[in-house]
């Protein structure tokens, strides 16, 4: 028998009583494998554009790319509560943000995350309004990544300290359940997780937060061409799997070959 879904308000109600664990999932093994595990939030992030599609960063993900995952994670049946990303482009108005959280959901999502805080608020507003779960992400933001050109450290100086400040209030004021903080200075981000009334879930932050989200790949030590300086693998999957490819494929080369075929006799 499965174990009830958790939900958005359920995770609301978590601030201050429980700390949160979430992790990415973009496929239908890995999201059960999270399930059995007990994570209670599943991200099918854009972050699946590095970690399984090979681009270089998010800003190549598309709608149709999140939408083919979310279904196979949500193929899992998990309890745990699945939020998608809304990839780069899909919620610069408010009618577009609506229409793309509708169609992650109809794929599987039970709640929806963008990047931003005030300048996509209308946008917030729009999804919550029309019934869908939505998370914020505050602090480094992937989409932008070539706008900064790079991934960079937030909260160091006393303007972006202010902006992040604002920018959670709104979000918090636009009706989200939750936020991601990601590369925010952990006094910043514990700042922001003592004056909002909804839990934050940090990402490089240290233990900052009222919780923590990761990429599976990275806690798993499933990618290891990168690993980001601010985690520690649990496991070396990658190792694993190359050890086991190798022992496969030298047994193989190794096996005796099948006799030769015999020319046919003549009569």
């Amino acid at each position: 028998m499965s174990s009830p879904k958790i939900t958005a308000d359920e995770i609301r109600r978590w601030k201050g009583h429980r700390r949160i664990a979430a992790l990415t999932a973009y496929d239908y093994p890995t999201a059960r494998l999270l399930d059995e595990s007990g994570i209670p939030v599943i991200l099918v992030g854009d972050s699946l554009g590095m970690m399984v599609l090979g681009y270089p960063d998010t800003t190549h993900v598309t709608l149709e790319d999140m939408e083919h995952h979310v279904r196979a994670v949500s193929r899992a049946r998990p309890s745990g509560l699945i939020v998608a990303d809304l990839p780069i482009g899909t919620y610069d108005s408010p009618h577009a943000a609506l229409a793309h959280a509708r169609r992650l959901v109809a794929a599987g999502a039970a709640a929806v995350k963008a990047e931003g805080g005030r300048a996509i608020v209308d946008s917030v507003r729009a999804i919550v309004a029309g019934g869908i779960p939505y998370m914020g992400h505050l602090g480094m933001l992937p989409q932008s990544v070539l706008e900064e050109g790079g991934y960079k450290i937030k909260g160091r100086s006393e303007i972006e300290h202010q902006a992040l400040l604002e920018d959670a209030r709104a979000l918090e004021k636009a009706g989200a359940f939750s936020m991601v903080l990601e590369l925010v200075t952990p006094p910043v981000a514990e700042e922001i997780t003592a004056r909002c009334s909804i839990p934050t879930l940090g990402i490089g932050c240290r233990t900052a937060c009222d919780g923590q989200i990761l990429v599976m790949h990275d806690l798993a030590g499933l990618f290891p061409w990168f690993t980001p300086r601010f985690v520690t693998p649990m496991a070396s999957c990658a190792a694993e799997m190359r050890r086991a490819f190798t022992q496969w494929r030298r047994e193989v080369e190794s096996s005796p070959s099948p006799p030769a075929a015999q020319p046919p006799s003549t009569p």
